[in-house]
This record gives structure tokens, sequence and C-alpha cells, in this order.
């Protein structure tokens, strides 16, 4: 059998980026030699880390991005005939949780070019929620989808008028900008993820939440610990085992040290794309006086039928790729019940036409052109 012209292009690459982490070993057996395995002294050190690097007050972290959501939510009491709005255009742990606290979902559409939450929209559907008057608008959550900010000025005004809690969920875009602030301190709370495909990753699944507010801060750290007060066994209220491990906790902290290096490749990389894509696919639109931290570099195709050929053509070259997202939130089987039927037709037809493209920082400049040309062929342009 011949060997294949090239070798593959994975979609992520976790071992590569093993080899260039400095302080791996020796973070990880400090935790080994110590066996503080929950809670460990690596845990404060990281979140002191992260608060230095977000700008944000406190940094609480927890085991996984949808326990620092679904806390975030909790220490609000949200509950029964309250309703949260979230884009219908994100993952399905955005949602998740609020059905979990038995919530109610209220599906926003998203901008066409950002793939962010529509402002506009949002306005729409919390108009439509109280003219109804069956639930409370109690939450908005705000998704900074593939590495890019949401639009918080818009919408931390309209909170403001309705007078209810914003909670930033940026899993995908920790290490991103707007108007020259970290992510993080847009929202009253913000959550994001360690999962190992995010811009930060651990090797494991862990998580934090961030806010400038003391009494939110202190509440994170008693409900992630079984609801806990000043000591183990006196229990405040109900909560959760949502604590991040210590190893994991030393992971990040090593990766932390060539995190900034990492951002800077993904936007090269970014703009290799841009380049090589331009006037064929529509690529990723920038949100306005922002830097991405491009967890994902996702183009539209024209049709979802162009799209199925640049898949075929992928994985008979072994180029890695992914779809996110297939469906979009409200015509998911597990929300179709909870969705009120209002037509949400962007986040539709993005779901039927958007591919996501290799954009990890191991990924070299030879692999971001046979991936462009690729593309290129699809859409039959000259490679």
């Amino acid at each position: 059998m011949n060997a294949p012209a090239f070798a593959p292009i994975p979609f992520l690459d976790l071992k590569a980026q093993q080899a260039r982490i400095p302080d791996l070993r020796r973070r990880i057996d400090n935790v080994l030699a110590h066996g503080q395995y929950i809670l460990g002294p690596e845990v404060a050190e990281l979140e002191t880390a992260l608060q230095n690097f977000t700008g944000a007050k406190h940094c609480v972290t927890v085991s996984s991005g949808t326990d620092a959501l679904q806390i975030a939510l909790m220490a609000e009491n949200i509950g029964p005939g309250d309703a949260v709005f979230l884009p219908a255009f994100t993952y399905t742990a955005t949602a998740e949780v609020i059905l979990v606290l038995r919530a109610t979902p209220i599906f926003v559409d998203v901008d066409p070019d950002t793939f962010q939450i529509d402002p506009e929209h949002l306005k729409c559907r919390i108009a439509q929620v109280k003219a109804a008057g069956k639930l409370m608008p109690r939450a908005i959550i705000g998704v900074d989808l593939f590495g890019q900010p949401a639009n918080w000025p818009e919408i931390t005004k309209i909170a403001e008028r309705e007078q209810i809690f914003t909670l930033d969920d940026f899993a995908q875009s920790f290490g991103a900008s707007l108007n020259n602030r970290r992510l993080g301190t847009f929202a009253h709370a913000a959550a994001t993820s360690f999962f190992p495909s995010k811009p930060l990753g651990a090797y494991g699944d862990g998580g934090a939440l961030f806010t400038d507010d003391d009494e939110r801060a202190a509440l994170y750290r008693s409900l992630r610990t079984h609801g806990e007060g000043a000591t183990r066994y006196e229990v405040l209220r109900i909560g959760m085992n949502g604590r991040l491990d210590t190893l994991q906790a030393a992971i990040l902290l090593a990766k932390l040290e060539i995190f900034e290096a990492e951002l800077a490749r993904r936007e090269q990389l970014a703009k290799l794309y841009d380049e090589g894509l331009k006037n064929l696919v529509q690529t990723p639109a920038r949100v306005a006086n922002s830097v991405s931290a491009w967890a994902v570099y996702a183009i539209l195709f024209e049709t979802e039928a162009q799209r199925h050929r640049a898949q075929y053509a992928f994985k008979s070259a072994g180029i890695g790729n992914a779809i996110y997202y297939p469906r979009p939130l409200h015509h998911q089987p597990a929300y179709t019940q909870h969705h009120d039927g209002t037509p949400l037709p962007v986040s539709e037809d993005i779901s039927s036409r958007i591919l996501a493209l290799p954009i990890h920082p191991d990924l070299t400049d030879a692999q971001a052109a046979r991936v462009i040309s690729y593309v290129r062929a699809t859409v039959g342009a000259p490679a």
C-alpha cells in the first residue's frame, strides 16, 4: 500500500503542545509530592493568576465550565417561573443548566456575521416574555462564541434597563478582549471552561467563575463545596461537589506560561485563513474593538451540499474539521418542548452551512496552506 502524500492534520494536537510546556512535569510532580489533591495550594495560586490575567476581583475555580454556569445561576436563586435568555446557536451546556434548575430557557437568534447573540432580537424576546406574563425575566447569558466577545455594551444596557442578572459564558473565549479589557469582567459574573480543547485547556475537566462582587464570590465558594460554611461540616445551603482538582490547577499553571504566545499564533493562523479564503467563503467577521482567542475558526459555505463536499475531501486527506453546531438548540430533541415556537432563522441557516477548520497553535503555515487549498478546491477556485 502506498503511503499518503501528506501526514494527517489533526483538528487539535495536544501531544505536540505538551512538548512545548517547560514546567509541566515539575508542576505535576509537586502535587504528587505534597498529596493535597483537592483544593491544594496550586488551586489558590491558579485563582490568583487568573484574577490577574482577567482583571477580575475574584476567581473561583470549579470542576467544569458547566458547573460554573450552574453555580452562578444557583447563587441568584434562579428556578421555576424564571426566564433565562440565551443564544440558540451555542453548546448545550448553556441551556442545560437552566433546565436543571427548572427555569425556562428563552432562545434568542444571533447576528448573521459574528454569530453572537443579537441585541435587537434579545429586546424582542424579553418583550414577548413580559407580555405573556407567565415567566419572570431573570437573567441573560451572553455567550462569547468561538473566541470572540458578545456585544457586551448593548447587553449590559438591556440588562440594566430590565434590572436582570448578566452571566458571561466565555468558555470558548478565555484570553479574548473587548475595548482593551480582557473578558471576565463585563457581566455580573463570568464562567469559563478548561476543557482540553479550549484555548486554555486542562488535561481533564475544569472551569472557573469570575466576579467583582464579594458576596457572589463567597457564595460560589460555598456552593462548589456542598454549600459549606466556615467549617467543612457546617452546611448553610444546598450546594454541589464542584471543586477543581489540584492536578488540573497545576497543569493550567504550567500552560499559562505559554498562553500569550499561543494566542498570538492563533491570530497569525486566522489571518492566513482570512487571506487564503477571502471572497470564496464567508470567513469570520471580527467583533469591533476586540481581539479573539480563536478557539474556533468557522467558515460558512454557500450551501449545505458544498459543506458536505468539503468534509468528504477533508476526510480523504486526513484533515481534521468539525461542525459547531449541526443544530441550533431549539431544534435539539431535549429542548424542543421548552421552546415557544418563535422562528430563529439565522441560527437555523448557520447550522446548515458552517464548518470549523484546524487552528491550534502547533499548526504550521504549510499545513494551513493545505487546508486552504482543499477549501478552494471545494468551491472551484484555483489552489
